[in-house]
């Protein structure tokens, strides 16, 4: 017969190396919890924004080198955002003639050249011209803006070319602001591109451009030719550096 004394220690022993072995921290790293923010996005949404910006990037280069913008005055950013913006509309169906892009482009003096009218599906420049800012959005360069009625201000954003009347300043196109608080009171506020005897060259070595109301008026030689290019359904984009807007809107985002 065993020694019982033996046995029991035994018992005992065993115990015990169970108990480290059970009670023993493990090397183990905290399980990763994934939160709402490093979730990962679905991957077609990630495929059609890298689409989306490539498609950006490649037209935006194609329009820069072959026009070449640069030498007329236009930065890269000011035709990246414009490119951004009107090929959304496009994907939105939002325009009847997706050809052309006109571009007014506020981060320039009044004395310079900065309206652009670009054919985006023949790759041509058909304008280069004079752009008249508000009177309250600034002297020479326009750096105050708003969509408020009689404001008499500039107001940026993109927006739709309508139809043409006949007015005081004689043939007028008007504007629809597609950009919900930056320019969805055009209409209201009568903002139309129209021409402007007070923008002229004769005007360049002066202190500043005549200034509107709030219209983007245009030289009194080149209105009607431009009013009938642009006229239904085209995008016109009026372009600042203003941190305000190109934060907040949903045609840049």
């Amino acid at each position: 017969m065993k020694n019982p004394i033996l046995i029991f220690s035994s018992i005992l022993s065993v115990a015990a190396i169970s108990f480290s072995f059970v009670n023993k921290p493990e090397n183990r790293k905290a399980p990763v919890v994934e939160s709402a923010s490093t979730a990962v996005s679905n991957p077609a949404d990630v495929a059609k924004t890298h689409d989306h910006d490539a498609e950006v990037g490649s037209l935006s280069t194609t329009l820069f080198t072959t026009l070449r913008l640069e030498g007329k005055g236009l930065k890269m950013p000011t035709l990246e955002a414009a490119v951004k913006g009107y090929l959304k509309l496009q994907e939105q169906g939002a325009l009847k003639n997706s050809d052309l892009l006109t571009i007014v482009d506020f981060s320039q003096s009044s004395r310079k050249k900065r309206l652009y009218l670009l054919d985006t599906k023949n790759m041509q420049l058909l304008e280069n011209t004079f752009v008249s800012h508000a009177k309250n959005s600034g002297v020479d360069m326009a750096n105050d803006f708003s969509n408020v009625i009689g404001s008499e201000k500039s107001s940026l954003g993109f927006y739709l070319t309508k139809g043409t009347y006949t007015g005081k300043h004689g043939m007028s196109l008007r504007l629809s602001g597609l950009e919900k608080g930056f320019n969805d009171n055009a209409e209201s506020r009568a903002i139309v591109v129209h021409g402007a005897d007070y923008v002229n060259a004769g005007r360049v070595s002066s202190a500043y451009m005549g200034r509107s109301q709030g219209c983007p008026a245009v030289p009194m030689d080149d209105y009607r030719r431009i009013i009938s290019e642009i006229k239904d359904g085209t995008a016109l984009f009026i372009y600042s550096p203003d941190p305000t807007y190109l934060n907040n809107s949903d045609l840049l985002s």
